[in-house]
């Protein structure tokens, strides 16, 4: 998309529209059969929403990004009537944000097919907030619940901002265990956000709102939780998010969908591992092995991200106490990220021959695993 546009354009996104043209914006962004990226180009040519209803044919001609299809789509939408759907959105609780409203997302625009509108139930992820998407599979095992929990409560009591999809599994626990720390989570659905689906997660749906969370969606109100849906809304959950946090997932889970977006849009991705001899864990052992983050703990997590966990007030202290000038400098220089002595000679400008020594006794102290032949990560319970 003409990204120099969107940056151009910060004085329009500010500019109040009256509730008679947000009707009109409401119905271009709800208009189906057009994608986003078509509905952008044309609003940037007419202006606004009321011009792109009564767009002439002349015009519609000139449009030479549009097919012939979408010119009858358009030919077609112009005889709807253009009622009041946007205020009783509103009057339902539901607020509709095109991508030029002041309240969208930036760290959705930054995307290069980010959703043309969102229309949201409760609140959106505060800009400067830290947020992680919590995804995996839907089957998941007690295994996978268990560190989704674990994740979703110690990252939302740090203040870090929990995103997911509401769906069975991994989903719903990483979300429900946001709500056990106290924290905000956010739920993208693929269908309107005034429809829950699966439905037995009414209960989650409500908790998120009744916390300050939201839920939100690319798809207007009463829109059904469709197939094709799913995997378009991957790309808002990870747009949202600044890391990718996958639980369980197999060999071809959809998770990975979610993975190879935020692989596009720059974000990180981590992986649980699992054991070998589980298919639900295929996944998530392939992502490590091509070099996704290692998630052993949540506080390791946190202390990669410059977060101190709660809980843990003389752990810093402790830690300064026991390891040495030099044992320190190797210890700042790992993470949850694999690394191997090279790079950590190149990090610290100490010799190979002087690191297998120090690394040895960050082992044996509790401070540092070996995950393979001569890569390092921080290990569980070293935060310093």
């Amino acid at each position: 998309m003409d990204r120099l546009y969107i940056q151009s354009d910060t004085e329009h996104r500010s500019l109040p529209l009256s509730r008679e043209e947000m009707e009109y914006e409401y119905w271009f962004a709800g208009l189906q059969g057009l994608s986003a990226k078509k509905k952008y180009l044309l609003r940037k040519h007419m202006k606004t929403g009321r011009a792109v209803y009564y767009i002439e044919e002349t015009q519609l001609k000139q449009m030479e990004f549009l097919t012939e299809k979408d010119r009858e789509l358009l030919r077609a939408a112009a005889g709807q009537k253009i009622g009041n759907a946007c205020e009783e959105a509103e009057r339902r609780g539901i607020r509709f944000l095109p991508w030029f409203s002041e309240d969208y997302p930036g760290r959705l625009l930054e995307l290069d097919d980010f959703p043309y509108a969102l229309y949201v139930k409760g609140s959106l992820p505060k800009p400067a907030a830290r947020t992680a998407a919590i995804v995996g599979a839907r089957r998941c095992t007690p295994y996978g619940e268990k560190f989704a929990v674990e994740f979703g409560k110690t990252l939302a009591e740090c203040g870090v901002e929990i995103i997911s999809g509401l769906a069975r599994g991994i989903d719903g626990m990483g979300q429900r265990g946001a709500l056990m720390g106290g924290g905000r989570t956010f739920a993208v659905l693929g269908s309107g956000p005034d429809i829950c689906y699966p439905r037995e997660h009414i209960g989650l749906y409500m908790d998120i709102l009744e916390q300050g969370g939201g839920v939100l969606s690319e798809y207007p109100p009463g829109s059904p939780p469709l197939p094709y849906h799913f995997p378009a809304r991957n790309r808002i959950i990870s747009g949202l998010s600044d890391a990718v946090l996958v639980m369980e997932a197999g060999e071809k889970s959809g998770s990975l969908i979610t993975v190879d977006l935020a692989l596009e849009q720059g974000r990180d991705v981590y992986a649980l591992p699992g054991p070998v001899n589980s298919s639900l864990s295929q996944g998530c052992n392939r992502l490590i092995q091509q070099g996704a983050g290692l998630l052993m703990s949540p506080e390791i997590l946190l202390k990669e991200w410059g977060i101190t966990p709660h809980g843990e007030p003389g752990q810093e202290g402790k830690n300064k106490k026991v390891l040495e000038s030099p044992e320190k400098l190797v210890y700042s220089c790992l993470g949850l990220y694999p690394k191997n002595i090279e790079r950590i000679s190149e990090e610290t400008n100490l010799s190979q021959r002087e690191l297998v020594g120090l690394l040895v006794s960050l082992e044996l102290e509790g401070y540092a695993r070996e995950v393979s032949k001569n890569y390092y990560v921080a290990a569980e319970g070293s935060l310093c």
